[in-house]
């Protein structure tokens, strides 16, 4: 194991940043240039783009997934008949690959014969929605097929937090007359501290990675319209031999993801540590 990670992990995270101050184009070059690759990556509009595209997204998928995660999570709580049949059409779309869940919405997205065309057909004609060509609007695509899979599994994540709530809490807060949203925000939540963390974790992983659906939907269009920083980088590595550029590009994700993710890991063992000490 330990092994696997220094050569699996540390050792390709060393040999790109290696690679990312060099000249390397096709092959490895070992010269060094600094933090030259650096320079040219953000002076780059179309890196620009994607780390703005990549922001829009991360947000919005983020809030949304969380919300309307957490939103099916309490309505399940409620023992709701049918619950096992409603969670299981929940979480189905998580369990569809990203690619597959591009491909859904590209064509219900489709302004010649996805959702517009269906809605005018049915009398509306004057009904547009054609987000999916439209450079301005076509990111919002995007985020939403990517809540479309991904609110199951933050709901599943919810749910068993919800469910290691203690039910004296419920009976106290009816007693005192308390609201039940109220509840939620004022006890409910911060009670689930480390189940909440989890899902902003691996939330916010598959954000930095988003790649699949972007492909699958826009192919990074219309232009560069719909382009991620993982695009660029895969673009950079195979489609135009500049893997010392690809290579930056990759060591700035990973540095975005240390910087917002690692703070929450330790803020989570400092917890668990001061939970054992009491």
């Amino acid at each position: 194991m330990t092994l696997t990670v220094l050569v699996g992990y540390l050792g390709t995270t060393l040999w790109s940043l290696r690679v990312s101050m060099s000249t390397s184009r096709t092959f490895p070059q070992y010269d060094f240039v600094g933090l030259q690759q650096y320079e040219r990556l953000f002076d780059n509009e179309r890196w620009l783009m994607s780390l703005q595209n990549l922001a829009i997204y991360g947000v919005l998928f983020l809030l949304a997934c969380m919300v309307i995660g957490f939103l099916l999570a309490v309505f399940l709580d409620q023992k709701v008949r049918a619950e096992g049949v409603l969670r299981t059409i929940f979480l189905y779309p998580y369990a569809m690959s990203f690619v597959a869940t591009g491909l859904v919405w590209q064509w219900v997205l489709n302004p010649e014969s996805g959702l517009q065309q269906a809605v005018r057909q049915m009398g509306f004609v004057d009904f547009t929605f054609d987000w999916i060509v439209d450079q301005d609007k076509v990111i919002y695509t995007v985020v939403i097929a990517a809540v479309w899979q991904g609110a199951g599994l933050v709901m599943a994540l919810m749910l068993a937090g919800l469910r290691g709530i203690d039910e004296d809490i419920w009976k106290a807060a009816r007693i005192d007359g308390i609201p039940a949203w109220r509840v939620y925000v004022s006890i409910v939540l911060p009670m689930m501290g480390p189940t909440v963390a989890t899902v902003f974790i691996l939330l916010f992983t598959g954000v930095v990675k988003v790649f699949d659906a972007v492909v699958s939907m826009t192919q990074g269009g219309p232009g560069t319209a719909s382009d991620v920083p993982a695009k660029f980088i895969m673009d950079h590595l195979f489609g135009r031999a500049n893997i010392a550029l690809a290579s930056a590009g990759s060591i700035v994700l990973l540095l975005m993801v240390i910087v917002l993710v690692v703070p929450f890991m330790v803020a989570r063992s400092r917890s668990a540590a001061k939970r054992a000490a009491a």
